[in-house]
């Protein structure tokens, strides 16, 4: 039975890649999940607030006009409250790559167009098989346009690509007017890979307290299926790889994101719920089925139902939003 993937130029034993999470933050924890059969990790992220901070900037903005909100002085985290400092992540890398033979994959993660970007380079000298670029962007001012919004992503990644030669992934956020025509924008621009999609964590009301606060939730198999519609569709259309993040669950998750035509798929939330060993459970399930169903391969099956590949490609359009809604009775 053949698993293996291919993922930003990077042959992988399995589809299983854990996803950027407090996981990684310790070298012992990264040797289980490739212990647990892991074909690669990506590693906790690195904040550009944290590199702005070394410098000395961030700490003068947290202060300016704190007075004039009861909330402002406690709202970002204190340095110490960040899991790694941009040194101790280079440091990380190289440890982590010292330790195990998987793939270790880098994660940044930011709104702006930079310095920050500049350590990239210093990520690749540290031995990162691959960056991700994780731009936590949410325009809220109705001057931007969303051309404008696209320009900020296009604008990293370039700048990325023209310090590194590690293979480059763009997570991404669903909320684009467009979205294939951004990711084709982002192919051409160079993208190794695109990771679909990122979990914006919704804030939360206080109603009592008058305060708005930050609310984690993991995640579920239903929310899947987002991610999934769009694979399926950009499959075929972008010559990067894709992968699949956010509600990878079960042995089934995983082998629907690859017949959508993701290469990987990315696990956080079943793991901080069951467990590294899930890791292991979600391997041995998706080796049963595919010898139940007489696969011989993971490629055998990469995006058989995708857009192109389905019997029905208005599936992913318009026509299943109405079929949905008679479906229920």
């Amino acid at each position: 039975m053949d698993l293996s993937t291919t993922y930003m130029g990077m042959r992988l034993k399995n589809p299983i890649v854990p996803s950027a999470s407090p996981l990684s933050e310790k070298i012992s924890t990264i040797r289980q999940m490739e212990d647990a059969g892991a074909a690669a990790v990506v590693l906790y992220s690195l904040f550009e607030e944290q590199i702005e901070q070394e410098a000395a900037y961030i700490s003068h903005y947290m202060e300016y006009g704190a007075e004039s909100y009861a909330e402002a002085l406690s709202y970002f985290p204190k340095p110490s409250e960040f899991r790694l400092g941009p040194e101790e992540y280079l440091e990380h890398i190289r440890k982590a790559k010292e330790a195990v033979d998987i793939p270790i994959i880098a994660s940044l993660n930011g709104v702006s167009d930079g310095g920050w970007i500049d350590y990239s380079t210093l990520i690749q000298q540290a031995g990162a098989d691959g960056l991700e670029i994780n731009l936590y962007f949410l325009p809220t001012s109705p001057d931007v346009t969303c051309g404008q919004v696209e320009h900020v992503y296009l604008d990293v990644l370039a700048n990325v690509k023209r310090h590194v030669s590690i293979p480059v992934a763009m997570k991404l956020s669903p909320y684009f007017s467009a979205f294939p025509h951004t990711a084709y924008l982002l192919d051409r621009a160079g993208a190794d890979a695109l990771v679909l999609f990122n979990r914006f964590y919704q804030p939360d009301l206080d109603i009592e307290e008058l305060t708005v606060g930050p609310h984690l939730v993991l995640s579920n198999s239903n929310e899947m299926r987002l991610p999934l519609r769009w694979i399926a569709i950009l499959y075929g259309r972008v010559g990067c790889s894709l992968a699949h993040t956010t509600g990878i669950h079960t042995p089934e998750d995983v082998l629907k994101a690859v017949m959508a035509g993701a290469d990987v798929a990315q696990v956080c939330s079943a793991l901080l719920k069951n467990g590294i060993g899930h890791i292991t459970s979600l391997l041995d399930g998706i080796t049963r089925w595919m010898e139940e169903h007489e696969y011989e391969s993971i490629d055998e099956m990469k995006g058989s139902l995708s857009q192109r590949n389905v019997a029905e490609p208005t599936a992913f359009e318009r026509a299943n939003y109405m079929k949905t809604l008679h479906s229920y009775r």
